[in-house]
């Protein structure tokens, strides 16, 4: 199963006490994926196409508990190999009081944010990357849904992808407040665990990549230093130098893994390290200009 078929799993059990919320999330999944049929002969109705199993079972439930209306369910497996089955939840009944209820209770929001996402939503798995989208069929859907977002504090945007409006997220806090905001709190807590896993091996790796690049850079300055040390002793022999810069001298190239601190540590008097930074920027200046002459 997914991560987002778990999270739609857990919402499915979930069930307001409230009619009012109760109320916003049928309107959510009403407006989402239900279309009207008027009837030859009798009544209007409405049906539901998912092909989510939770889905199907959780507006059927949040009907049967709002309303006292008759129902009817199919069933249908899709013609491709391995195609997912489909299923149709048909009430009979108006239904239009419900898709234009008013939606200004925080909890009312939770609930038709839970709702929409249910119906047309989708989350990644984390261990791959972090992408929320709610697919809505108007822009005046998905800008809807970005103000209920936004009254929670989580930024949404919105882009077209063919026919539909795309709302999305792709910052991981932005989508673990979101999973908050739906009370999906077993996904949440799953979410947060393998965001912190991720974030703590991509600091551990920034920190392995940076002593790696400071290790790469010592090496390579080292094996600058002992080049030009090798060309003074080649051209002119360390009886040219000053003592304190033949001392250094010889010391690289007796310990040429050394750093300059413990370099330092073992001249007579001892000389910090950036004194014996000093001194070999002074050999490789006097062994750039031989080579020049």
């Amino acid at each position: 199963m997914s991560f987002s078929s778990e999270i739609k799993q857990e919402l499915s059990w979930q069930l307001s006490p409230a009619r009012h919320c109760r109320l916003a999330e049928i309107s959510a999944i009403l407006s989402f994926c239900s279309h009207v049929e008027e009837g030859a002969e009798g009544p209007e109705s409405v049906r539901m196409h998912t092909e989510n199993l939770a889905v199907a079972r959780k507006y059927f439930t949040l009907l049967r508990k709002t309303f006292n209306i008759n129902m009817s369910v199919s069933v249908r497996q899709n013609r491709k190999p391995r195609g997912n089955r489909s299923y149709e939840v048909i009430s009979h009944a108006d239904m239009a009081a419900v898709r234009h209820v008013l939606i200004q209770q925080p909890c009312c929001r939770r609930a038709y944010i839970r709702g929409a996402f249910l119906a047309s939503g989708s989350v990644s798995d984390p261990e791959k990357g972090y992408h929320f989208e709610i697919v809505c069929a108007e822009k005046t859907k998905a800008e809807q849904l970005c103000e209920m977002l936004e009254s929670f504090g989580v930024e949404a945007k919105i882009t077209l992808r063919k026919h539909s409006y795309i709302l999305y997220v792709k910052e991981g806090s932005q989508i673990a407040d979101i999973l908050n905001v739906m009370e999906a709190h077993v996904g949440l807590m799953k979410f947060e665990n393998i965001r912190i896993l991720k974030e703590m091996r991509n600091s551990v790796n920034r920190q392995v990549n940076c002593e790696t690049a400071n290790l790469n850079k010592t090496v390579s300055a080292a094996v600058k230093q002992i080049e030009d040390i090798q060309y003074i002793q080649n051209t002119i022999g360390f009886e040219q130098l000053p003592e304190n810069l033949a001392e250094i001298a010889r010391l690289r190239l007796e310990q040429p893994g050394m750093s300059l601190k413990e370099l330092g540590q073992m001249l007579i008097p001892p000389v910090g390290k950036s004194g014996v930074n000093h001194r070999l920027r002074k050999l490789s200046f006097i062994a750039e200009e031989l080579r020049d002459h």
